[in-house]
Parts: C-alpha cells; sequence; structure tokens
C-alpha cells in the first residue's frame, strides 16, 4: 500500500460538485481508500487569467495502484468528468494531478512525482497542509517550510455547502 495525495481542482460546471463528486469516485475505487481530504477552497486562476475562478481540494489516501496506474485513473476520472485538453492552463471541468507517490521520486515521459510545480501552488501547498501538517516531501523539504511561502488568505475557504467561511 502506498499512501498518496491527489489534488483536485474545476473552474467549469459547477466546479463544486465537480471536486466533490470527483472525492467520492476515488472512494469507490477497489484500489484506493480516500483517508481524508481537504477544506475545499475557492481561488483565482493562474498562468490564463480570463477564467472562472477554481475550486480546489486535496486528498490523502492509500492504494495498491501502480504509480502510472494511478494516473490512468486520473485520467479516466477527468475524462469521465467532460475534461477537454483545448490549451494549456485553461477552464476545465475536473483536473486531477498526483502530488505525492509515497516517498517516491519517479520522472519519465509521462508521469513526475512530486508534482514539479507543487512547491509554486498555494491551492496545492495549502490545503496538502491543513490535512498533513507534518508532512516531509521525498527530497527533505517540509510541508510547513513551502507554506511560508504563501499568503493564507490567498485561498478562501469553503464550507461543505458551498459558501465562503466567515
Amino acid at each position: 500500500m502506498k499512501k498518496v495525495y491527489l489534488a483536485l481542482g474545476s473552474n467549469l460546471e459547477n466546479p463544486f460538485n465537480q471536486v466533490k463528486t470527483a472525492i467520492e469516485e476515488l472512494g469507490k475505487h477497489p484500489h484506493l481508500t480516500v483517508i481524508r481530504h481537504s477544506s475545499l477552497y475557492l481561488n483565482p486562476p493562474l498562468g490564463k487569467l480570463d477564467q472562472p475562478e477554481f475550486i480546489n481540494a486535496v486528498l490523502e489516501a492509500v492504494t495498491t495502484l501502480p504509480a502510472h496506474d494511478l494516473l490512468a485513473l486520473s485520467l479516466l476520472l477527468e475524462a469521465n468528468h467532460q475534461r477537454h485538453r483545448v490549451e494549456k492552463n485553461g477552464p476545465r471541468t475536473l483536473d486531477v494531478d498526483i502530488l505525492l507517490y509515497g516517498n517516491e521520486i519517479i520522472d519519465t515521459d509521462s508521469l513526475q512525482i512530486p508534482h514539479p510545480r507543487l512547491h509554486e501552488r498555494s491551492f496545492a501547498v495549502l490545503p496538502l497542509a491543513e490535512i498533513a501538517p507534518e508532512l516531509v516531501l521525498p527530497c527533505g523539504t517540509s510541508i510547513q517550510h513551502l507554506v511560508k511561502n504563501f499568503n493564507p488568505q490567498s485561498l478562501i475557504k469553503l464550507t461543505m455547502l458551498g459558501e465562503k467561511c466567515e
């Protein structure tokens, strides 16, 4: 069994429900057990700015799937949510990224773990720190060290009804 962390995001077609449903669907997979997930967060887009805000979350799970099979599952889930890869950093119904796969470092043409831009993304680092505050990445960097690079107010935590927390 490998402990894995997945980032989920959406900014199209009811993004809050897209992310919640994806978490539920992952929880039903026979080779993956969801341990916990972060709050859902509202955040502005990166890169391509003329698109709707995103809803993001991170989940922790254990799996018997090899890393490339977990990637295939992530891509299948995106496809089932009608994800169309039209433009880089463009809007999407669902994005599922493997942030960490145990303590492994994987660098192939199709898969890089830890996620190569994890340290640049508040929408991944802050929710990851919420559910795994003691986490240390395979390179030896703590998640708390990465948290210091971001303003916690850059994300808006949502209630389970999709409303902004006051």
